[in-house]
């Protein structure tokens, strides 16, 4: 009996095992896992890289009635580097946010035109300085003083501009305008690092065209602006008008023969009879204005405000009293928020050294200013 039962529960035993085993070709039979093959080790090829510069231009353009025009597309454009033709890969038009410097004569000699300087800063705040612009300002007469520090505060600006006032007779323009590009560079390097957006960087001057004392060379400076792509724009104040509203003094003696004249001429001012008798508070203002343009005309033009602009694809405005000074900036404002923004990458020239870029529009009537140039340094060894 119990040989019988060994028997039947060894038989229980084989029954249960042969139904836990797969039958082959059954369809509910587990899938096969296939491992991951592990790729065999390579060799690392070395990556080739390519420093890829794009040029950036801001670019004006005006019909022949000196208005702004902003209709253009790219293809409307021709931009030559070195004389060779470029693509155009990118053209932008629209507000571009500014990191600004307004650099302000202090001089003694600018004085009487102060009220009128003041009153423009209200327009600098408005109409040059955009919603997201930034500004600082800075002042130079024997020495140049950083009145403000960057900041998109307008009524920071604003205060600033009307608290202004005049020290020494000294004027170092070049100088103030060589901090001005240094604080302009540290923008730049902040905007490299990501640490600010993106802005263009621009120069506005309310000076003479006058430079007295400063270290710098205005050519060294320039190259430097061009370097950082900086460009400057300029409100000339008008000396000869500063010298009219100056209480008039009469050192004149009365035995001076013709032709020689007591005390050196104005600074920026031709020395001629009419205006050295309009300094002394005896002569006419139109008689000297028909004598200057019938006369010296080469001599009030190209100056070194004017050179300046021209170099950096800026502008230069002459003014003649207090209400031009404010239009003047009027006008600054409606272009640097109006400008053409052209980009391309240089091809067939060569990549070190001075750059120079025409810019042109295919359209009848119609000019473009832009500057006339870039640097490329030599990369680092």
């Amino acid at each position: 009996m119990k040989r019988r039962e060994a028997t039947w529960l060894l038989g229980c035993v084989v029954m249960m095992l042969a139904s836990a085993m797969p039958v082959v070709g059954q369809s509910g039979s587990p899938a096969i896992v296939q491992e991951p093959e592990v790729p065999a080790p390579q060799t690392p090829q070395a990556k080739i890289r390519r420093r890829v510069l794009l040029v950036n231009v801001p670019v004006t353009v005006m019909n022949a009635k000196g208005e702004l025009v902003s209709s253009l597309s790219a293809k409307d454009f021709l931009v030559t580097d070195n004389g060779v033709v470029q693509k155009v890969m990118y053209l932008d038009l629209g507000p571009t946010p500014l990191s600004m410097v307004l650099l302000v004569e202090t001089s003694s000699r600018i004085e009487p035109l102060l009220p009128g300087m003041r009153k423009s800063g209200i327009l600098f705040a408005d109409a040059v300085m955009g919603p997201s612009d930034e500004a600082a300002v800075v002042g130079f007469d024997e020495s140049v003083d950083k009145l403000t520090e960057f900041t998109t505060n307008h009524e920071a600006i604003l205060t600033t501009i009307n608290k202004l006032k005049c020290g020494t007779q000294r004027s170092r323009l070049f100088d103030g305008m060589a901090t001005a590009v240094d604080m302009l560079s540290s923008r730049l390097q902040w905007q490299a690092a990501g640490d600010l957006p993106e802005r263009r960087l621009v120069i506005v001057i309310m000076s003479e065209a006058t430079d007295v004392g400063s270290d710098g060379r205005l050519d060294a400076i320039v190259r430097r602006a061009q370097l950082y792509n900086i460009a400057v724009y300029s409100v000339g104040l008008p000396t000869t008008l500063a010298q009219l509203e100056a209480p008039a003094t009469d050192v004149r003696h009365p035995l001076t023969p013709q032709g020689i004249f007591p005390q050196v001429a104005m600074p920026g001012i031709a020395q001629i009879p009419p205006t050295e008798d309009i300094r002394y508070g005896y002569g006419n203002l139109m008689n000297a204005n028909m004598w200057v343009l019938k006369n010296v005309k080469d001599q009030i033009t190209g100056h070194v405000l004017e050179a300046a602009g021209e170099e950096t694809g800026g502008r230069h405005i002459a003014t003649f009293g207090p209400t031009s000074m404010q239009r003047a900036l009027d006008e600054i404002g409606g272009e640097l928020h109006a400008q053409y923004s052209l980009t391309y990458e240089p091809k067939g020239t060569s990549e070190k050294g001075y750059h120079k870029i025409q810019v042109q529009v295919k359209r009848e009537g119609l000019k473009a200013r832009a500057r006339p140039g870039y640097y490329i340094a030599p990369p680092k060894s």
